[in-house]
């Protein structure tokens, strides 16, 4: 049993890549979909798949790298609130990452969002990690 699911998943990824594995498989969940959409959308990742299963289902995640130094787009995930210390920040102090080049994945009413979509809603939220 895991007791930190997002840190799991995140902790899968930093593994495979620096592995250099291409693909990843990751055990499924709504806020792990969340997220693995915004890592598509902000291009760190090159692809994913949703893979239903028996119990539970996986997300198949395609890794990206340069083409020819061979280095991730990821370079690191930081996991920010954790259940033993939740992060939580309001609208006005919503964190900057690598001064706008990261991102920071915020779990807000509003859905999962990045920091950059929290601010123009104006919403606050679990800053759930950070990826640059």
């Amino acid at each position: 049993m895991v007791t930190d699911p997002i840190a799991d998943y995140l902790t899968r990824i930093r593994n495979a890549v620096m592995a250099n594995h291409k693909i990843v498989e990751i055990p499924t969940s709504n806020l792990k979909k969340e997220i693995t959409k915004i890592l598509f959308d902000k291009g760190f990742i090159l692809n994913y798949k949703f893979v239903d299963g028996k119990p539970q289902g996986t997300i198949k995640i395609a890794l990206k790298y340069h083409p020819e130094t061979k280095t991730s787009a990821i370079v690191k995930l930081q996991r920010v609130s954790r259940s033993g210390l939740r992060n939580y920040v309001d609208a006005n102090s919503i964190p900057r990452v690598l001064n706008g080049l990261g991102v920071a994945v915020i779990s807000t009413s509003k859905g999962v969002i990045t920091d950059k979509e929290a601010r123009q809603l104006g919403v606050g939220g679990e800053v759930l990690c950070y990826i640059y």
